[in-house]
């Protein structure tokens, strides 16, 4: 391994070669920060590389780079040009996939068959999705008496956004494609733990011919970088995904400095209903990649299911034999589902909460223990028994922990279903329609999964009821958060 400036030459336990990128991305350049990070491989518990940190200098030099090209060119960049640049830049991550699924497994530890497939996919897909909607964001004209009166739906300016370390490519898509799409310029800051594949994407955004300014890409620990962009004055929009508790923080710096616009996507305990009419075999394998997808380190994770007393214990052994069979391996290797957590405090947590679920008596009925002999590996672990009051069925866990619960009726599943302070993701399993249609209007939560789990869109809204969150990510819903309604009255009459 071998290092010039802001520029780390490293090879993969493969034998990938990869140049990452360690600056901070400021108007359209790499620069160094206030103190330096190191970035973590979680297959071997190895320093990758370190990464710049921004402080109150650089977080400063990026909020006012964003707003110097938005009121000089962004501003006054005509949708379709906007457009073009999201096109080309979307065109360069589908050229460059390869190095970036690489990027992405080596930093985050998921699957390099989950960072082609989805995670680097969904990026080009939806910078793509949102380059579609630059020329068709407008305004109404009203009927008023005495006056022309019509609205203008208006970028905010300067938008900031903080993304967490489970998807961070996706994210990163989800933050800055509609804001870019709406006119807005931003200044985006990475998890600490995750920093490389975002500041790949910058290095595309230089290429693809953005203007300096306009998209800025910073990394930084969350209760200072983070503290520092929620808290700007000149930050009129503040995007966060990650923790509820964290959430509430983002939500209270905004309000202490601006009051600027926030949409937060956080927690979840998502239930998976599993009714007797269910196809066993289907409810078993989404009900799987529904808790274990991503290592288990996913928001919207079934990770509470509740199974009809009818079909339970059929369903026990049948789940029980399905997830010990998962491919547990080097993220690397295209046969492997299920890599490492991604940090030792992440494993720590989890086998906290495992310890924590054999202490109030849930039954451990698989895994439960580390896999392998280095890294953050944690073998796929199924709780069976588990009552409401039990802190693994009410926390969120993030990690491949599942609860598994019985009941008897519609309404027990439903009752059971919104028992938990979030309301983010659900899922029901039955070949009923009727029954599906009609317990889906009574879960509350932000999403309804019907005999599938974890199926996510870029032109499909996704956010969260309750403690999930505030507003909504992807699709036409998300243009609203990034941009402002101005309406314009005309004189047409003269006054009485």
């Amino acid at each position: 391994m071998t290092a010039s400036k802001f520029i780390t030459e490293y090879t993969t336990e493969r034998g990938y070669d990869l140049k990452l990128q360690t600056g901070l991305f400021i108007n359209n350049e790499f620069v160094g920060g206030d103190s330096q990070i190191e970035t973590v491989n979680p297959a071997n518990g190895k320093v990758i590389c370190k990464v710049e940190a921004a402080g109150e200098e650089q977080v400063n030099a990026a909020v006012d780079a964003a707003e110097k090209a938005f009121e000089e060119v962004w501003s006054k960049t005509t949708p379709q040009k906007r457009r073009d640049y999201m096109l080309k830049l979307a065109t360069l991550v589908d050229r460059d996939h390869e190095e970036l699924s690489q990027i992405e497994t080596l930093d985050n530890g998921k699957g390099i068959t989950f960072s082609r497939g989805f995670d680097v996919r969904e990026l080009a897909e939806c910078i793509r999705y949102y380059a579609g909607w630059t020329d068709k964001v407008h305004g109404k004209v009203i009927e008023t008496e005495g006056v022309l009166s019509y609205t203008r739906h208006e970028p905010i300016g300067v938008c900031g956004a903080i993304i967490p370390w489970n998807f961070p490519v996706l994210m990163l898509a989800w933050k800055i494609a509609p804001a870019l799409a709406t006119g807005n310029c931003v200044v985006i800051k990475t998890s600490e733990l995750t920093p490389l594949s975002a500041l790949k994407v910058a290095a595309l955004v230089k290429e693809a011919g953005f203007p300096p300014g306009v998209l800025n890409i910073i990394t930084g620990y969350g209760h200072i970088t983070g503290d520092l962009l929620a808290r700007h004055k000149k930050v009129g929009k503040i995007a966060f995904t990650g923790s509820t508790n964290v959430g509430r923080l983002v939500m209270k710096a905004a309000a202490e400095s601006n009051l600027k616009k926030v949409t937060l996507e956080l927690g979840g305990k998502s239930p998976n209903l599993i009714f007797d009419d269910a196809d066993l075999d289907l409810a078993i394998k989404w009900a799987f990649r529904g808790v274990f997808f991503n290592h288990g380190q996913t928001c919207c994770a079934g990770t509470r299911i509740y199974v009809q007393e009818g079909i339970y214990d059929k369903f026990i052994e049948k789940f029980k034999e399905h997830t010990s069979k998962a491919n547990i391996g080097h993220p690397h290797d295209d046969a492997t589902f299920q890599g490492p957590q991604v940090s030792q405090t992440q494993y720590d947590r989890i086998m906290g909460y495992i310890d924590t679920g054999k202490k109030e008596g849930a039954t451990l009925a698989l895994g439960g223990k580390r896999w392998g002999e280095e890294g953050y590996y944690i073998e796929p672990t199924i709780f069976t028994d588990v009552k409401e009051d039990m802190t693994i069925m009410k926390e969120e866990i993030f990690g491949p922990v599942v609860c598994v619960s019985k009941f008897k009726t519609d309404d027990e599943a439903i009752q059971l279903a919104n028992n938990t302070n979030y309301g983010l993701a659900s899922a029901i399993f039955s070949e009923s329609n009727r029954r599906c249609i009609e317990l889906a209007k009574r879960i509350k939560a932000g999403t309804v999964w019907v005999n599938c789990v974890n199926v996510l869109h870029a032109n499909t809204p996704f956010g969260g009821f309750k403690e999930s969150g505030i507003g909504r990510e992807n699709g036409e819903y998300a243009l609203d958060n990034y941009t402002q309604v101005k309406v314009v009255k005309m004189a047409t009459t003269l006054p009485a």
